[in-house]
């Protein structure tokens, strides 16, 4: 699926298929940390790789708010493996990988601070 081509500055999502996304038309594989200024490989490969760690380590960048694109269908992390970032305050949001692609998007033009954890 395509996008809609949008005038703001950053990083934004301009596209996504079966195991990428295209973020400013460059084509990305594999979990990925996206942030409105950085695109970043993210260590776990696939949901059943997920550890607490891999969660904490986001509290560091302070977003509001967490998108975690588990894939082609919802998958929700235990708990335990967002607990650093609840007691940061930081809302996690669960939904499929596209999903968090399109809600990326909509949360960066309200120029709120947002963190995508994808696993493509």
């Amino acid at each position: 699926m395509k996008l809609h081509q949008s005038k703001l500055n950053g990083n934004l999502f301009t596209g996504y298929g079966d195991g990428f996304v295209l973020i400013n038309a460059e084509r990305h594989e594999g979990s990925l940390v996206v942030t409105a200024d950085s695109v970043a490989p993210w260590a776990p490969a696939s949901f059943d790789a997920l550890e607490a760690e891999h969660f904490a380590a986001i509290a560091a960048l302070a977003p509001e708010v967490v998108l975690f694109g588990s894939g082609k269908t919802i998958r929700f992390p235990h708990p335990r493996l967002t607990a650093a970032l609840t007691e940061h305050g930081v809302g996690v949001d669960v939904m499929d990988t596209q999903a968090a692609c399109r809600t990326f998007n909509i949360l960066m033009a309200e120029d709120r601070k947002v963190v995508a954890l994808l696993l493509t």
